[in-house]
């Protein structure tokens, strides 16, 4: 059938589909260039909704070209007054893009978007929520604005926004990013469908690449969706004061309506678990519930670098000291709190009360660069280091078991493949040199003895219980009632 329809149905699909896009692109050009932000704080004139309705027609031809002859309705969509923010889950495609151009409901994008020829014309007549990486306070400005215009009783479009993040398979519900929950204003929840008996939809960073997902897609006779609009979610008084429970909520309510689970793991974790540094961290890492106790205290892994300067320095001072539980909380300058209890004890190796505050700073320095993989080792060193500047066998353990996040790791072979003199010590010059002509180290000479043939990385990464990344299954990670693993138990 692929090989039929890429000779036959394809070029002409791919062809029309463009076409359309082009089409639509004057339209929306004129439209853009002749309003303003005011004029969309008042009704539509007559000519704006001439260009929606032409626009909406002319979307809805080139979905038609793709394969997706009809798009299955159910529920009412509510009005801007009844509820300013649309937020869709799950997502897992840019054929979400579906329900945007249905509706032509605001979305968050990149800034850069806007610069995508046609494509970024089209974005921008929909006035779009920008976010800027290069803005360090951008993230504050767009909960600023997504705040603004939600609260203008309904004189902005509605805006539509994808609280996971990052596209998943569907298999469940990961954690809701809040921005969409801190205005503290009622949501419609919507849920996508793809009931498809093949799925060339689904587009995750494990998955086939935007283009192979197009042209499959388009080799289908036909694709099916489904867009439901749940009822109107209003929040609690203590809803509004708390984001992340609202986010939780209707996250739930979601789940419930698509009938899958849920679990508390993020895009972040996604991220660490499956980092493409040369450390690749085993499926039983420990480092995963690390990267969520650290969130719940308040800090951003993805924005700590500077802090991490911070910690290793202090923890340079302190040298080998151990710390108690009120020390640690000093050294973090937080309260002690059962958060912060949990942490300690990932680190209270025997479980005497004390940590090494050395632990702490690799396992951060992991989470907040989880692809730098020598960077973090190189940081490990200089923790680690005799004042002739070396380690022995017996630190590299201690290392790269933290770094690691598992109970036990076997370094002997390691440590003598880069010991070739046999000195029972190494710099981290030896180690950097060793590792740039063995890239694939890990795998060499420590994941074959930790992990086993059967849990080898290629085998873990493809195991995962819900496509999302390893072990992040919702039954394990829904169960708050069990123990924390000991991180060096």
């Amino acid at each position: 059938q692929i090989a039929f329809m890429t000779l036959t149905l394809f070029p002409i699909r791919l062809f029309f589909a463009a076409f359309m896009m082009l089409l639509a692109w004057p339209f929306a050009f004129i439209a853009s260039m002749a309003s303003d932000e005011q004029e969309l704080e008042k009704p539509l004139s007559w000519w704006r909704k001439i260009v929606d309705i032409l626009l909406k027609a002319i979307m809805r031809m080139m979905w038609l070209a793709g394969g997706f002859h009809w798009i299955n309705v159910k529920g009412r969509r509510a009005l801007p007054a009844e509820a300013a923010i649309l937020t869709v889950a799950p997502h897992s495609s840019y054929f979400d893009a579906i329900p945007v151009t249905m509706t032509f409901a605001s979305i968050v994008m990149k800034a850069e978007s806007k610069d995508i020829p046609v494509w970024g014309t089209l974005i921008k007549y929909i006035r779009p929520v920008f976010v800027s990486r290069s803005d360090q306070d951008s993230r504050r400005k767009t909960v600023e604005e997504i705040k603004r215009r939600a609260q203008s009783d309904g004189k902005w479009p509605q805006i539509m926004i994808f609280p996971e993040g990052t596209c998943t398979n569907r298999s469940c519900l990961i954690t809701f990013k809040p921005g969409a929950f801190i205005p503290g204003v009622p949501v419609q929840p919507v849920v996508l469908r793809y009931p498809n008996k093949l799925d060339t939809i689904t587009w995750t960073w494990q998955g086939p690449g935007a283009f192979e997902i197009l042209w499959l897609t388009l080799c289908q006779f036909h694709n099916s969706v489904e867009i439901e609009f749940l009822p109107v979610y209003t929040p609690s008084e203590e809803e509004r004061k708390n984001p992340v429970l609202y986010a939780n909520n209707v996250r739930r309510v979601m789940a419930e309506a698509l009938g899958v689970p849920v679990t508390d793991y993020t895009f972040e974790d996604c991220q660490l678990a499956l980092a493409e540094g040369q450390l690749r961290l085993p499926s039983d890492t420990c480092l995963l519930e690390f990267a969520k106790l650290v969130r719940s205290l308040g800090l951003k892994p993805e924005t700590l670098e500077d802090g991490l300067d911070k910690y290793a320095a202090s923890a340079m001072k302190m040298k080998r000291e151990k710390v108690d539980l009120k020390e640690f909380a000093a050294y973090l300058e937080f309260p002690v709190s059962q958060t912060l209890e949990s942490m300690f004890a990932l680190f209270d190796e025997n479980e005497d009360g004390v940590i090494d505050i050395r632990e702490f700073v690799i396992a951060l320095s992991v989470v907040c660069k989880p692809s730098k993989t020598l960077e973090t080792i190189q940081l490990a060193f200089q923790l680690y280091q005799s004042e002739s500047g070396t380690v022995t066998e017996k630190d590299l353990a201690h290392i790269l078991k933290t770094a690691m996040g598992v109970p036990q790791t076997d370094v002997t072979h390691l440590f003598r493949a880069v010991d070739e003199e046999g000195k029972g010590k190494i710099t981290y010059d030896d180690f950097y040199t060793f590792a740039v002509l063995h890239p694939h180290f890990a795998e060499e000479y420590l994941y074959a003895d930790q992990m086993g043939a059967e849990s080898g990385l290629e085998t873990s990464s493809l195991s995962a219980p819900n496509g999302i990344c390893t072990d992040f299954s919702p039954d394990s990670s829904g169960d708050r009632r069990k123990p924390l693993q000991k991180k060096l138990n």
